[in-house]
C-alpha cells in the first residue's frame, strides 16, 4: 500500500522529523520501493501568493540522495504533501510519482493519492478524454492516480466558471472524493497551498501538536525529540499519515469516507457519515491487498 504524509501548520515548519521516520518505510520498514514525492506550498513575507518546491526520485526513499537533501535542508513550509510510491498502474518513473501538480484559478493543487481505482473507471475515463472531453486537465503519466486527480479537476471546472466559496468548494470536493471511493480504493490529500484536504477511503490518521509541547518518538526509527525545544507556545501543527508515525503519541484516525479540511493547523470543514466505521490498520492493509493496491 503506498503511504500518504502531509502537515499543515499555522506557521512555517520544517517536516524533518516526520520525514526521516516517513522515509524509511521507502524499502526499509516497507515494501514500498517505486519513487516518492514530496511538495512544500511556502510563503516569501515579501511577495504575495505561495510558491511551490517539488522534489521526486524514482529510486526508494529510505536511501534516496534527493530525500538525504530534503532531510538536511530544513524547508520551512505552511503545507506539505508528502507520497512514498509502490506501484500497482504504471511503471517506476518520475512522471508517475506523486504529488501531482496542476494550475486552478491561479493557484497551484498539489494531489497525492494512496489506493487503486477500478479498471471500469479507468477504462471509462480515458475513453471520455480520448473523444475530447477532457474539458482542461489530461494526465502526463500512466497512473490511476493522476486520472482521478484528472477527473476531479475536470469536474471542478465543468461544475463552476469562477472559483467558488470555500463552503461549496468543500461540498463540491467531498461529494467527488466519495464517488472516487465508490469507484475504488480511494485515500487522498489534495492542497492549494492555503488549505489542507485529507479524504479517508480506508486508512489515514491524524495529530494535532500544539503548546504544551512534549517528545515523540518516531515508530521507524530510533530518532526522539521534544518539541518545547523547538517550538513556540503560539505553534500549531496537524501531520496526516496513512498509519501514525509515532508510537507514544494519540493519533486520531478519519472515519471511513470523512473528508475533512485543514487551515493553520485547525479542522475548518469536516463532514463524517451519519454511521461512522473505522478500520484497523490490519484491515485497510488486507483491503488494499485485496484490490491489489499492496502486496
Amino acid at each position: 500500500m503506498c503511504q500518504l504524509l502531509g502537515m499543515n501548520c499555522n506557521t512555517p515548519t520544517d517536516i524533518g522529523f516526520s520525514f526521516a521516520g516517513f522515509r524509511q518505510r521507502g524499502g526499509l520498514t516497507d515494501h514500498h520501493e517505486d519513487g516518492f514525492g514530496i511538495a512544500f506550498f511556502e510563503k516569501n513575507a515579501h511577495e504575495a501568493g505561495v510558491g511551490l518546491r517539488q522534489f521526486h526520485d524514482d529510486k526508494p526513499s529510505h536511501s534516496s540522495p534527493i530525500a538525504d537533501l530534503v532531510n538536511n535542508y530544513p524547508i520551512r513550509a505552511m503545507n506539505v504533501i508528502a507520497h512514498i510510491r509502490k506501484a500497482t498502474q504504471g511503471s517506476n518513473s518520475l512522471a508517475n510519482t506523486h504529488p501531482f501538480v496542476r494550475e486552478v484559478w491561479g493557484e497551484q493543487w498539489a494531489f497525492a493519492h494512496n489506493g487503486q481505482m477500478t479498471e471500469s473507471f479507468v477504462k471509462r475515463t480515458e475513453r471520455l478524454m480520448a473523444n475530447g472531453n477532457a474539458e482542461h486537465y489530461t494526465p502526463v503519466g500512466t497512473t490511476d492516480s493522476e486520472l482521478a486527480f484528472c477527473y476531479l479537476l475536470n469536474r471542478l471546472k465543468a461544475t463552476f466558471k469562477s472559483r467558488p466559496s470555500d463552503e461549496a468548494l468543500f461540498a463540491f470536493l467531498t461529494a467527488q472524493c466519495r464517488y472516487l471511493s465508490a469507484n475504488g480504493l480511494y485515500n487522498c490529500l489534495l492542497s492549494n497551498g492555503d488549505w489542507h484536504l485529507a479524504y479517508a477511503g480506508s486508512l489515514l490518521f491524524y495529530l494535532t501538536r500544539k503548546a504544551p509541547f512534549g517528545e515523540a518518538k518516531l515508530s521507524d526509527g530510533e530518532m526522539t525529540i521534544n518539541f518545547q525545544d523547538v517550538t513556540t507556545e503560539n505553534d500549531k501543527v496537524t501531520i496526516l499519515v496513512t498509519v501514525p508515525l509515532t508510537d507514544n503519541e494519540k493519533w486520531q484516525q478519519l472515519a471511513v469516507d470523512e473528508c475533512v479540511i485543514f487551515k493553520d493547523g485547525d479542522v475548518v470543514f469536516r463532514d463524517t457519515p451519519s454511521k461512522k466505521t473505522y478500520m484497523s490498520i490490519e484491515e485497510g492493509i488486507a483491503l488494499a491487498r485485496s484490490v491489489g493496491a499492496s502486496v
